[in-house]
């Protein structure tokens, strides 16, 4: 197994859930700490509270992952004498860097909100709010018929041929490549100065452009050809559009009463605050991780049924019922989904590349609420 760096865990993360996600001020990234180091054990928890931290020590833990961030104003001082001023102090007396990845989590694919669509099972899920348009680019690359698979496969894993759920998403049609080596040249099909025909597939996949160098590093070390015929073109398509929150509709319709069960139960959460006639059909259903008070317009313009989002304010409801919009409030702690969610995705990486790293969930309950 391969030590890990670091360097090298937030390289991937940031692939998954990139900082340029993140909505103007919002406090992310590195908080507490250095990547520089080797990396052994890494927690992923929602908040990063001196339970939590005393939990990492416990556990000897390197690196925690966090969707809040534990300094989000600049702190004046950072002495023992403050919440924040202990998580900090004990972090760097334990060596434990602190990582956050808050909205940009919220917007990524694979995301808080996408975890909490599949947790109440919906379907044909779209973006509520679009708050990031990704610049697409088409590759089209000419490849002998022989390589053209393992070509497929490279690009894919570089990134190329994501289209919402989907990915390694390419077109390949057959044709027959004409060329003539010159003096110079070490073709890898053919013989100098004689006209070659090769039975080649032209392949086509779609890929952002932030990951461009990867996928042209990809195709030069996968292709066979010495000189590569490939052409990039600029999209124009708008099917990239990340954003806050989701929408999605259920597999059957059900009542808002039982619709508050289902969340209940998806959720993992004991009580949830629900605003609406109880009788009323739910079908199509707008889901916003965390605090989406603002968001209410967008939920109802959406066509949605129902919105499901934490920190409901008592006149946010007001204004729900006035334009005649369900709520399901199951809490900001709902987001806790995502612990589990980015250890797993985290946990697959480290087997692929063979990490001697472990992954661990926080048991920490950071929720500040009891009912009674």
């Amino acid at each position: 197994m391969k030590t890990v760096n670091g360097l090298q865990v937030i390289e991937w993360f940031e692939q998954f859930s990139p900082k340029k996600y993140a909505v103007e001020g919002d406090k992310i990234g590195l908080q507490i700490g250095t990547l520089n180091k080797p990396i052994h054990k890494v927690m992923v928890t929602l908040d990063v509270l001196e339970e939590v931290v005393n939990e990492a020590i416990d556990q000897n833990v390197d690196l925690i992952i966090a969707h809040h961030p534990p300094i989000f104003r600049a702190l004046p001082t950072v002495t023992d004498n403050s919440a924040a001023g202990k998580i900090v102090t004990k972090c760097i007396k334990h060596d434990i860097s602190v990582y956050v990845a808050h909205t940009n989590l919220d917007v990524a694919q694979g995301g808080v909100n996408d975890l909490l669509t599949d947790a109440l099972e919906l379907e044909d899920v779209k973006v509520l709010v679009p708050t990031f348009q990704e610049e697409l680019r088409k590759l089209s690359v000419f490849v002998p018929v022989s390589h053209a698979e393992a070509l497929l496969n490279a690009l894919g894993e570089a990134g190329s041929g994501n289209i919402g759920n989907y990915s390694h998403c390419s077109f390949t049609s057959e044709g027959e490549g004409r060329f003539l080596p010159l003096d110079g040249t070490d073709p890898f099909i053919g013989k100098k100065g004689q006209l070659e025909k090769v039975e080649e597939m032209k392949v086509e996949t779609v890929y952002p452009l932030s990951i461009e160098k990867r996928v042209m590093k990809a195709l030069f070390k996968a292709h066979p050809y010495e000189e590569v015929a490939y052409d990039v073109y600029k999209l124009e398509n708008d099917m990239n559009a990340l954003g806050l929150g989701r929408v999605g509709k259920l597999k059957s319709g059900m009542s808002l009463a039982d619709f508050a069960s289902h969340v209940k139960k998806g959720l993992e959460v004991e009580n949830v605050r629900v605003v609406g006639d109880l009788n009323s059909e739910i079908k199509k259903v707008a889901v916003l991780g965390g605090d989406g008070n603002k968001y209410i317009h967008a939920a109802k313009f959406s066509g949605a049924d129902v919105y499901v989002t934490g920190d409901l304010y008592f006149h946010t409801a007001h204004d729900a019922m006035a334009i005649g919009l369900n709520v399901v409030d199951p809490g900001h702690y709902a987001e806790k989904i995502m612990k589990k969610g980015v250890a797993q995705r985290l946990e697959k990486v480290v087997e692929e590349k063979n990490w001697e790293l472990e992954v661990l969930v926080s048991e920490t309950n950071t929720d500040p609420f009891r009912f009674m």
